[in-house]
C-alpha cells in the first residue's frame, strides 16, 4: 500500500511529464506553423483520427497538443526511473527522446497509419524528413527545460 508522500510524490512526477510535454508541444506546433507546416497540422495530425478532409487547424492543434501531453508522462517516467533532477541532464535526455519520437511516431508510425486510416496526401514509408526531425527535437529540449524547472 503506498504511503501518502508515495502519492504526492507520483503525482507530482505525472501532473509534471503533462505539463512539460505540452510546453513542448506548444513550441514544436508554433515552429511547424512558422516553418510553413499548416497542411501537417491541419491536415494530417487530425487526420489520423479520421477528422480531416477538409483541413481543420483547431483539430490538429488539439490532437498535437494531446500527444504531447501523453508524451511528456513518458519523458517524466525515464527522467524519474533513471534520477535525473538536473535542468541540463533533462535536456539531454529531452533531445533523444525528441530524436526518438521523430524516428518511430513521426517517419515510421504515422506514413502507416494514415496510409491505414485512407489519408489522402499520406506522406511516403518511411519519412525521414529533417524538418520533422528538427520539431521534434525542439519538443524534447522544451519539455525537457520545462521538466527541469519542477520537482520531480
Amino acid at each position: 500500500m503506498a504511503t501518502q508522500t508515495d502519492t504526492v510524490a507520483t503525482d507530482v512526477s505525472w501532473h509534471s511529464g503533462v505539463l512539460s510535454g505540452l510546453a513542448g508541444a506548444a513550441a514544436m506546433t508554433a515552429l511547424m506553423l512558422a516553418m510553413g507546416a499548416t497542411p501537417v497540422i491541419a491536415g494530417a495530425i487530425p487526420g489520423l483520427y479520421g477528422l480531416t478532409p477538409p483541413a481543420n487547424p483547431l483539430a490538429g492543434i488539439v490532437v498535437h497538443l494531446s500527444h504531447g501531453a501523453v508524451l511528456g508522462v513518458g519523458l517524466a517516467a525515464i527522467a524519474s526511473a533513471t534520477d535525473l533532477t538536473e535542468t541540463k541532464q533533462l535536456v539531454g535526455v529531452g533531445a533523444v527522446y525528441g530524436l526518438a519520437t521523430w524516428v518511430v511516431l513521426a517517419a515510421l508510425l504515422m506514413p502507416v497509419w494514415l496510409s491505414t486510416v485512407g489519408f489522402p496526401n499520406a506522406p511516403p514509408f518511411p519519412n525521414f524528413a529533417p524538418p520533422s526531425l528538427l520539431w521534434h527535437v525542439t519538443y524534447g529540449v522544451v519539455a525537457g527545460i520545462s521538466l527541469g524547472s519542477v520537482d520531480l
